[in-house]
């Protein structure tokens, strides 16, 4: 029977759960349907919220029940004798009370209100391709964010407060280790590649109409598992998925009738972060627990789905029939294989949302790079422009023509999100980690690919991941699954593997 003080923890953490998603009904609609002049009021709605649910977490009521079941710094999961899922709960609700308790809810509300303001100014400023009308808000949200950081603390970096809040408990120093393993990995692939015949993808870029994009979208959507009686489809200028309740995920994408991959990637992308929003198990539906163990296991989904699924020749298998009817004139005389590799093929991007699976965890990179040089201050806002210019150029051999394709082109930072970028990364790295025990769990997981059949790999991936929640960490739940913490050389050997076999190295 559960102790009367974690049940009093449920309910009061139910209400907090209950404030998150109202709040996100006011973002959804900010970045789907709100009117341009609304705002400046949304954003104190916006700022209301976040500073009443700031102010639920940390109420006095919480740390006096902690406390009553021995809930410590250096004991968060309590009293040994309580059952593991209350435990792990309550380490959940620990974290989460004592970071809030180091912020002050001035700071909470004035970041809220400066971030709703600042993404709206953002999607101006990329729409014009300038930066400087987008400066000065950043400025204010990069000044907030260093007290932000100041105020949580740290022992080693100030990003690693930033990083926690995303990928807790993993470091700065972690994350410039791994990523310089990645990054040591890739670059003979990407020389090797760049030595063969290219891949002919210009079947890509021809006219692909919105509705029938669309209607392929959602196709394939439903067919991988997402339960539209329980989400929606919508655009956005930057896709997203948003939970508004435990039965209402929705998710967004864009569409570029000029080049087919910006939609169909993107909508299975964020297909897999709505998948394991809905997949939580009814234990944990509507508390605390029910959210992602790290943004880093979140994109992990995403990614699997996107890549190691969608960007399969088992896939395309299923699909490209399907596709070629929808879109005669654009496939005419075009091979499975020629479109699988077409849709694989390996160049320098402006893009990161658009980028292969090769050079993708270099515009992560790159961004880690510029964000930790911002929250130091070894980079000023005003020389932002031209250090991603310099930086691209040198990761890519490639410059961005204008703004809206280099600095503007990812909303993270209009909405404060200093920290998120590493966890899109690591995503790929526990990603193909766990999908190397699903196939030797699944040994047929090739021909139900093949035959549209993705029940059982979804049901996999609830049963291992999606219904547990926030009750293990992420190296906790890296080991249970795989035996071992995050390791890269499963994505090494994985993109090693494919692009070899694609460009004959």
């Amino acid at each position: 029977m559960m102790s009367a003080e974690i049940e009093r923890l449920t309910t009061l953490g139910k209400e907090i759960h209950t404030l998150v998603h109202t709040a996100a009904v006011l973002g959804w609609d900010q970045h789907t349907y709100m009117p341009e002049q609304g705002t400046r009021e949304r954003a104190k709605q916006i700022s209301l919220l976040e500073g009443m649910i700031h102010e639920k977490i940390t109420a006095p009521e919480i740390s006096a029940l902690l406390s009553d079941v021995e809930a410590v710094p250096e004991n968060p999961k309590g009293n040994a004798s309580l059952p593991e899922p209350d435990r792990a709960y309550l380490r959940h609700v620990h974290r989460l009370h004592h970071r809030a308790k180091k912020l002050s809810r001035d700071l909470v509300e004035k970041l809220a209100e400066e971030t709703c303001n600042g993404q709206a100014v953002w999607v101006e400023a990329r729409k014009k391709n300038d930066f400087h009308l987008f400066q000065p808000h950043l400025e204010r949200i990069l000044k907030l964010t260093r007290e932000k950081a100041d105020m949580l603390g740290y022992e080693e970096h100030p990003y690693d407060a930033l990083l926690d809040e995303f990928e807790p408990w993993v470091r700065t120093s972690q994350v410039e280790r791994v990523f310089k393993e990645v990054k040591d990995g890739l670059v003979p692939i990407i020389s090797a590649v760049a030595e063969t015949e290219q891949v002919d993808d210009s079947m890509l870029y021809r006219s692909y109409p919105k509705d029938k994009q669309e209607a392929f979208g959602r196709k394939v959507l439903e067919d991988i598992g997402y339960d539209f009686s329980r989400g929606r489809l919508d655009v956005s200028a930057h896709p997203f998925t948003i939970t508004l309740g435990a039965d209402d995920v929705r998710i967004t994408t864009r569409y570029n009738e000029g080049f087919f991959n910006t939609s169909i990637f993107g909508t299975i992308h964020e297909c897999g972060h709505g998948l394991y929003e809905l997949g939580f198990s009814d234990e944990i539906r509507g508390n605390l627990l029910a959210d992602g163990t790290s943004l880093g296991i979140h994109e992990s989904q995403s990614r699997t789905w996107e890549n190691l699924i969608g960007r399969s020749r088992p896939f395309w298998n299923h699909y490209f029939p399907e596709l070629r009817k929808l879109f005669p004139e654009n496939l005419e005389g075009v091979s499975e294989e020629a479109f699988y590799k077409a849709i694989n093929k390996v160049t320098p991007s402006l893009i990161r949302v658009e980028a292969d699976e090769v050079t993708y965890n270099l515009h992560i990179i790159l961004r880690f790079e510029l964000e930790t040089a911002l929250v130091t201050g070894s980079l000023a806002v005003e020389d932002l422009p031209g250090a991603w210019n310099d930086k691209f150029n040198e990761m890519f051999g490639i410059s961005p023509g204008s703004d809206a394709d280099g600095v503007l082109q990812d909303v993270h930072w209009s909405a404060g999100l200093m920290g998120y970028f590493p966890t899109y990364a690591l995503g790929n790295l526990y990603g193909s980690q766990f999908f190397n025990v699903l196939r030797k769990d699944i040994p047929g997981v090739d021909d139900q690919i093949r035959s549209g059949n993705f029940s059982e790999i979804l049901s996999w991936l609830q049963s291992r991941i999606h219904h547990h929640g926030s009750a293990y960490t992420a190296d906790e739940l890296c080991n249970e699954i795989t035996g071992e913490s995050l390791n890269p050389r499963y994505f090494l050997d994985y993109i090693e593997k494919k692009f070899s076999q694609i460009y004959d190295l």
